[in-house]
């Protein structure tokens, strides 16, 4: 005669519940799943989850966009979207400066966000907005332009919108406002997470990135760094180890998220509107080449 074995107690990794686990004639026997799903579940996680989750993943999916700067926020965000089970991630979201063809703020240029959306394997929908002196981009001409792109993918069943904001409330207000006039909703993986436990999980988790871009008061040997634990302890008092408030942006080109790391290398240092840039290239790209390209560098918008 067999003997049950006795339940061991785990944790869901989803959701952070405790449920028990037989290891001969467990209740997951029971639930079934298809082969994508399957698939999906051992790419995404190494332990069991619970009966709530597991069941959650054959539950119909939210088609969402996810609003991509190419930094470690987006992709921390996309890899909890993806942890969940609950969304089809549709399309990379991104906005790109039509002159400089490069991330206003970041300031990465257009073909390594290719790189990294292929990648990851999720297409990317650039939206080029207007960047030089004569033809501003204003926030009317900016919301035309995304509402615009929005119905396109609404049409396409798309219903949410996911950001990789942190804790800044009338970014967040003013996002979900633009998106209520269209019907869409705003969705926050990692909303008021404590950015210093944050960034050391990014860290952990595998995510790596470099700083493409620091304010003047976090300092021009920052530029070009690698984001890790050394530069955290780094860090000048006062500046957030995430770099909510805009102090620096970064360009993530290797994690979890990712089929295969993205080659690139960091080029000059070039100083704009009072901030530093340094201009990652395609790791490919020949020196020579470098000051021209750096001359890219789109102004702060």
């Amino acid at each position: 005669m067999t003997t049950p074995s006795t339940p061991r107690t785990k944790t869901c990794p989803a959701c952070g519940s405790t449920f028990p686990c037989l290891s001969g004639g467990c209740w997951c026997g029971n639930v079934k799943l298809s082969i994508d799903t399957l698939i999906r579940l051992r790419d995404t996680h190494d332990d069991c989850l619970c009966e709530t989750c597991l069941r959650k993943l054959e539950e119909p999916k939210t088609r969402i966009l996810m609003s991509w700067s190419s930094g470690k926020d987006c992709a921390m965000a996309l890899h909890e979207l993806q942890k969940s089970g609950q969304y089809e991630v549709v399309a990379l979201l991104t906005t790109i400066s039509q002159q400089y063809r490069r991330i206003s703020h970041h300031g990465v240029r257009e073909e390594l966000v290719d790189a990294q959306a292929a990648a990851i394997g999720i297409p990317v929908e650039k939206v080029y907005l207007p960047s030089n002196n004569t033809r501003p981009c204003t926030n009317q001409m900016y919301e035309a332009i995304m509402e615009q792109v929005l119905r396109k993918y609404m049409a396409q069943g798309v219903t949410a919108v996911a950001f990789g904001d942190l804790f800044l409330e009338d970014l967040r207000v003013w996002r979900e406002n633009n998106l209520a006039k269209l019907g869409l909703q705003g969705v926050f993986p990692l909303w008021k997470r404590d950015t210093t436990s944050l960034a050391r999980e990014m860290i952990a988790t595998g995510f790596r990135a470099y700083l493409s871009c620091v304010e003047g008061k976090v300092g021009p040997g920052f530029a070009g760094r690698a984001f890790d634990e050394s530069l955290l302890q780094d860090l000048p008092a006062g500046i957030d180890p995430c770099g909510e408030n805009g102090e620096f942006h970064t360009f993530v080109f290797d994690g979890p998220i990712f089929q295969s790391p993205v080659p690139v290398r960091v080029g000059q240092t070039v100083t704009r509107d009072g901030r530093y840039y340094a201009d990652l290239l395609p790791a490919n790209t020949a020196e020579i080449l470098e000051e021209a390209l750096a001359a890219g560098i789109p102004p702060v918008m």
